[in-house]
């Protein structure tokens, strides 16, 4: 695919930096002549210096034969503008990052596709909404929900008391009767090689296992791996960015108790103002002092979203150690994604990732619905459309020539999530969720083409 990026900040970056190793034809625009010297300099694309809202510097990236635009520079109105333009200009496909979530809220309403946008972007309410989520599966290290929920996927860190450890997965199978959940994907403890699991596979102690179930499968699932779920009541935000105050207001409208803490005095009064069923505190969410006298050691979950990584780590260890049972911190550094096995916080979270995966299912072939790629691990978890036209239609998953680097994870059927055996046929309409590692991904969405 011709990939056109507009904006080399942190997200743009990263996503030139993911799409170049997939052998993507990238152009990357920015006005920043340091910028796109270091782009150039780090991946493979080539950089464009210049305003891509121009109309003149579109012409000059060949924007008329790109496949797709993305559009993530640190103005909203100049991405819209961006896109609208492309389109005009003859780009395929268009995605536009934007910061004013009444845009998403009211996408269906205003009807961008008509303007040339097919797809807006939030890093920050795509963080808020995971942060609501992983509140929501509290037992889960992480979460991932499919059509609504009708499949989960949950990710953990097995324990010693986890029933099934020692066990193979055939054998883990058999301790429920009836089988509701798939592993799809496992990590040694101190290894950085991702496993696809099969029936012979053995579940070992620390291992980071990924699970896909069925909305009735998660309860299940939790007691399979001896963990009970949380009530998670009372939380602590530190940091009254975008992503704070949406996470606040979401778990406010969920009837959660919230308190945030803001540094910034004028920051702290305009979130007082606009959140006013949470109390909001003025004051360095680093001083111990200050969060005992906040009562931290009674809340359920502390949430770190500052914009320094270190302070949310390091709050979070603090909050750790004060007895929070669950702890989540935004960082910018993917290098921090390797050690969170024994960094001691229980969810790392990172917006360019999250908009990297809302972005990437533009990238795959066949009629990929939603992707996201496993934190610390080198795979991804994609939702497929099944066509009369696929390969997979009407056949059997055990006929069916499957890499073995992949597995079918579960199926969405109407409104129902299924486990899927090696018996169940696939039908056109079905939606299949499969786990993949990088080298099987070209092999899997050509039996969905």
């Amino acid at each position: 695919m011709k990939i056109i990026i507009a904006g080399a900040g942190e997200v743009g970056f990263h996503l030139a930096k993911l799409l170049s190793y997939e052998s993507q034809d990238i152009t990357l625009i920015d006005t920043d002549k340091e910028r796109l010297a270091y782009a150039e300099n780090h991946i493979d694309i080539k950089g464009v210096k210049g305003n891509a809202s121009s109309i003149e510097i579109l012409k000059n990236a060949n924007v008329g034969n790109a496949d797709l635009i993305i559009a993530v520079t640190g103005l909203e109105t100049t991405n819209i503008t961006i896109c609208v333009l492309a389109n005009e200009l003859g780009v395929k496909q268009s995605i536009a990052r934007i910061s004013n979530t009444e845009f998403i809220t009211n996408i269906d309403n205003i009807g961008f596709k008509k303007f040339g946008i097919d797809e807006l972007i939030s890093p920050e309410l795509l963080a808020a909404n995971e942060i609501s989520l992983l509140l929501n599966q509290s037992e889960f290290n992480e979460s991932y929900e499919f059509e609504g929920g009708a499949l989960t996927m949950v990710g953990i860190t097995l324990e010693e008391e986890a029933p099934f450890v020692g066990k193979t997965v055939k054998e883990a199978a058999q301790i429920v009767p009836h089988l509701k959940f798939m592993p799809i994907a496992l990590q040694r403890k101190g290894t950085q090689f991702t496993i696809i699991p099969r029936g012979n596979t053995e579940f070992k102690v620390g291992d980071e296992a990924y699970f896909v179930t069925t909305k009735d499968g998660v309860a299940q699932l939790s007691k399979l791996i001896g963990k009970e779920k949380r009530k998670i009541k009372d939380v602590m935000i530190l940091g009254g960015s975008k992503i704070g105050f949406n996470t606040a207001k979401d778990l406010c409208a969920k009837r959660f108790n919230i308190k945030l803490v803001e540094k910034i005095e004028e920051r702290a009064f305009e979130l007082a103002d606009n959140l006013p069923k949470a109390l909001v505190i003025n004051g360095d969410g680093r001083n111990v002092e200050l969060l005992e006298e906040e009562h931290v050691y009674d809340m359920d979950a502390f949430i770190a979203v500052t914009g320094d990584s270190e302070t949310n780590i390091i709050s979070c260890l603090m909050a750790k150690s004060k007895g929070v049972p669950k702890t989540i911190a935004l960082v910018e550094n993917m290098d921090y994604f390797q050690l969170s096995h024994s960094i001691g916080v229980d969810t790392l979270i990172n917006k360019k990732l999250l908009a990297a995966n809302s972005i990437f299912r533009y990238v795959r072939k066949g009629e990929v619905l939603a992707m996201t790629k496993l934190n610390n691990m080198n795979a991804e978890l994609l939702e497929f459309e099944v066509k009369y036209s696929s390969k997979v239609a009407n056949t059997q998953i055990k006929d069916i020539d499957f890499p073995r680097a992949a597995v079918i994870a579960g199926i969405v059927r109407g409104d129902e999530g299924v486990i899927p055996l090696g018996n169940f046929k696939i039908q056109p309409a079905d939606k299949v969720v499969v786990c993949s590692l990088p080298k099987s991904i070209v092999q899997v969405e050509k039996l969905f083409v």
